[in-house]
This record gives structure tokens, C-alpha cells and sequence, in this order.
């Protein structure tokens, strides 16, 4: 079947982690809209990505499904349409992760052992909320320290889905939220077949917040380098 939808990742598909979106993506992007429906899926935030993209016209789905954004022309702003908010069992989420701490040596951290999204989504920061940027980059760069243990994390996590987020971390989003179950909800809501949406995501390895899309029935496109990805969706256009 044709195209209709195109979803992208941002952070390490689209820009460098936590850099604006350039302007010669942004150009790419508006082509790619006059041929296609274009959404974001994000882990974060709906109004960061919003803002890390320098306001591109673009619906964008943010924490894993919890909310959505529209764009709107008139204003060029965000409208929210919907923001969930699970709850979260704080004090049983500390234990969980004291536990995690002690059993694999993590006692020293900085800041706090746990941090807490407004969402309902937690993370288990390896270093501590404090901890400096050099160190977190330095801990585990290609992830094989958290992999080691990542299953055993995800069975004491059973209410969440579990994510080897950022360098140092764990991002638990609560189930059912994950990109596949977003993608899947907007491609419902607006007549999409799976088989009509390819999505671009860098995240797919075990762990990794695209692995729920990567291994489903929706197209994948993978972007191991943000700076080959005008290469790799050149032949949209």
C-alpha cells in the first residue's frame, strides 16, 4: 500500500541529543509534509519537543502515548488535547530502586535516588539526579552495563515498561504506554493501516524506547546516525 504517514524520533534520528532541529532538516521536513502526514512520537514532553524543533508545524505525541499535541496554523502553537496522568506508588518505587542500588553497587549517587514525572512516568537516575554531565556520559555508553541487568529491572517494574534511557538511567513509562501502542492508537483514530506508516527511530536496540516499533508490523527506517537521515528518507520525495 502507499505511504500516508511518516513518524519520526527526535533525539539522535532527527537532531544530536538535546540540540535544536537544524535548518536544513527543517527545509527537508516541509518537503516531505507536501506528500505526506508527518508526527512526532516522543519520550518526553510534547511542549519540549515542540520547543527543541523551533516550533515546526508538526502534531507531536509526547511521554509514550500520555498526551498529544496539535498544531495549530492560526496561533503556530501547540494545542493540548489530551495530558494523562498515571498514578504512582512513590514510596514502593524507592524501595524498588534501594534495592537495585544496593544489589549492583549504585550506593553513591548525587541528588535524589529517584525522579518522579508529573505524568506518572519514573525514572531511576543510575548517578543520581546531580550527577555531572561528564560522569553520565562516561558510565555507560554503549549500554552493555545496564543490559547486564535490564530484564531483572524490568520483572521488579512489572506495572511499567521499562527503557534504557539517556546514558545513566532507567525510564519507566506506565504500561500500556510505549511508542508502539501511541503509533497504533493515532493510526486508529485517523484510518491509518500499520502497513501505510514508516517510522524513524535510532532507539531499537534491546531496551531502547523504538524497540516497541522496530519489532511490529510498521514500517522502520534506521537511523544509526542523525546525520544520515536526509539519505536514508531521500526516497520519499
Amino acid at each position: 500500500m502507499a505511504i500516508k504517514l511518516l513518524a519520526f524520533d527526535l533525539d539522535g534520528t532527527l537532531t544530536q541529543h538535546k540540540t535544536k532541529l537544524s535548518a536544513e532538516y527543517r527545509e527537508f521536513l516541509f518537503k516531505l509534509s507536501e506528500k505526506y502526514t508527518l508526527i512526532m512520537v516522543g519520550a518526553g514532553k510534547s511542549e519540549r519537543i515542540f520547543n527543541q524543533m523551533d516550533s515546526f508545524p508538526i502534531d507531536i505525541i509526547g511521554n509514550y502515548g500520555m498526551q498529544y499535541a496539535k498544531y495549530n496554523p492560526e496561533t503556530a502553537s501547540q494545542e493540548l488535547i489530551y495530558d494523562i496522568v498515571a498514578p504512582c506508588d512513590r514510596e514502593e518505587c524507592e524501595k524498588r530502586i534501594t534495592y537495585l542500588r544496593e544489589k549492583h553497587g549504585f550506593t553513591e549517587y548525587a541528588g535524589d535516588n529517584a525522579e518522579f514525572h508529573s505524568s506518572g512516568c519514573v525514572t531511576f537516575p543510575i548517578l543520581g539526579t546531580k550527577a555531572k554531565q561528564e560522569d553520565k556520559l562516561a558510565f555507560d555508553p554503549d549500554r552493555k552495563r545496564r543490559r547486564a541487568f535490564y530484564k531483572e529491572v524490568c520483572d521488579l517494574f512489572p506495572e511499567y515498561n521499562v527503557f534504557v534511557g539517556g546514558s545513566s538511567s532507567f525510564d519507566m513509562a506506565p504500561i500500556p504506554y510505549n511508542k508502539f501502542y501511541a503509533l497504533s492508537k493515532y493510526c486508529e483514530e485517523n484510518g491509518i493501516a500499520h502497513d501505510e506508516v514508516i517510522f524513524f527511530g535510532d532507539d531499537y536496540g534491546e531496551g531502547g524506547n523504538d524497540e516497541s516499533v522496530y519489532k511490529s508490523d510498521f514500517g522502520f527506517i534506521k537511523v544509526d546516525d542523525y546525520r544520515e537521515f536526509m539519505s536514508l528518507a531521500a526516497h520519499l520525495l
